[in-house]
């Protein structure tokens, strides 16, 4: 664990170690042995709200004890570190794009959010084949939306989504952008396709013909889609980041078992040199990713702007665990390619956290701008 964290953030991740153990571990072992997954998730998050664990991440408004980022961050690093399907059923639901929401919005979406009643999904990315940009024109306090969104992660099955689009006036002035609010059953909202991503994550593709949505499901005020849009992704791809390298710890300590193990050669794989230049060096990176992305939680902690260090720590870490995985996979063998093997698993879903939250290259390129440009970002 890296050093400096706070005693009391240490006796959370103590409790953490024994939460695991105790209710993630044998829940684990009653899945693989075939007792839904509905069921375990729910026991979970009974045991998770009786510790706790739970209220993390949701507001005093609601009941919940919110943690910082640090805090957040090394937990969500040992979550994944115990690489079980039950992790993600931890934390309690949080306000995401709707933090902020109040009046009628806040009544009628993040409230049942909050309550488990609703599930909202993010809307942003649109296909390359999309004519222009999402678009909405406002008119007598109501918007009509056109366009289309594709990879809405749980967009097939939620109740709303939280969409990003240029609003504009009825002769085509452009007014800014907007998080606009739409109800998955409102009139002109056409579920196009579903898909499964190669990791396992369900997603969907919407168009939208002439949805007309009240001017009070903005989120926000007008011109503040953008900017609201990315602080909720700059979140998750510190969320992100931590989930790679807990993977990568788990990954590390599955081949240091491997290496350690009687080898049809004699002694150990982990006693030839060359295997063990290349374990030291996953070591090493794996060091260098955990000091990232414990720098850029404690600078979004912080007062000041962290955008650029949170996008550095998801591209470096994403990495770093693509490397340490798929060298993991390379050192275990033939065997590490079998459908259900745990690296086999893991590695189909670190090749997806490259792109999630934004393409790595495409990072490096919005890294770049926020320094040149704007000024931004700390070394």
């Amino acid at each position: 664990m890296p050093e400096q964290l706070p005693e009391s953030y240490l006796a959370v991740l103590k409790q953490a170690e024994g939460f695991v153990a105790q209710e993630i571990v044998p829940r684990g072992e009653r899945l693989g042995l075939g007792e839904p997954l509905a069921a375990l998730s729910a026991e979970v998050r009974a045991a998770s709200k009786q510790a706790g664990f739970f209220y993390k991440t949701q507001p005093e408004a609601f009941g919940g004890a919110p943690a910082g980022a640090l805090e957040l961050t090394m937990l969500r690093e040992y979550w994944a570190s115990a690489n079980s399907e039950l992790t993600r059923f931890i934390f309690g639901p949080g306000p995401g794009i709707l933090h902020e929401a109040s009046g009628e919005l806040a009544s009628q979406f993040l409230k049942p959010v909050m309550a488990g009643e609703k599930r909202g999904a993010f809307g942003f990315t649109e296909p390359d084949s999309a004519p222009r940009p999402t678009w909405a024109v406002l008119a007598n306090d109501e918007l009509t939306l056109n366009g289309q969104k594709s990879y809405v992660t749980g967009g097939d099955t939620a109740d709303f989504l939280s969409i990003l689009v240029n609003v504009e006036d009825p002769n085509g002035a452009k007014l800014g952008t907007a998080m606009v609010v739409v109800d998955r059953a409102a009139a002109g909202v056409v579920l196009e396709d579903t898909f499964t991503s190669m990791e396992g994550g369900g997603h969907a593709a919407f168009r939208f013909e002439a949805v007309k949505v009240p001017s009070w499901q903005m989120i926000g005020k007008l011109g503040e889609g953008m900017p609201r849009a990315l602080a909720n992704i700059g979140n998750v791809r510190l969320m992100v980041a931590a989930e790679a390298m807990g993977m990568s710890l788990w990954a590390l300590d599955y081949l240091n078992q491997h290496l350690l193990a009687p080898h049809r050669t004699g002694g150990s794989l982990g006693d030839k040199e060359g295997v063990r230049l290349r374990y030291a060096e996953l070591r090493i990176q794996a060091f260098a990713g955990r000091s990232v992305l414990y720098r850029a939680a404690r600078r979004a902690d912080g007062p000041d702007n962290s955008v650029n260090e949170v996008i550095a720590a998801k591209v470096f870490c994403t990495e770093v665990a693509s490397t340490i995985i798929d060298w993991a996979v390379q050192l275990v063998g033939g065997q590490a390619l079998v459908v259900g093997h745990p690296l086999e698993a893991l590695y189909r879903r670190v090749r997806s956290l490259r792109l999630v939250e934004g393409a790595n290259d495409l990072l490096r390129l919005n890294l770049a701008k926020g320094n040149l440009e704007l000024g931004k970002g700390d070394l």
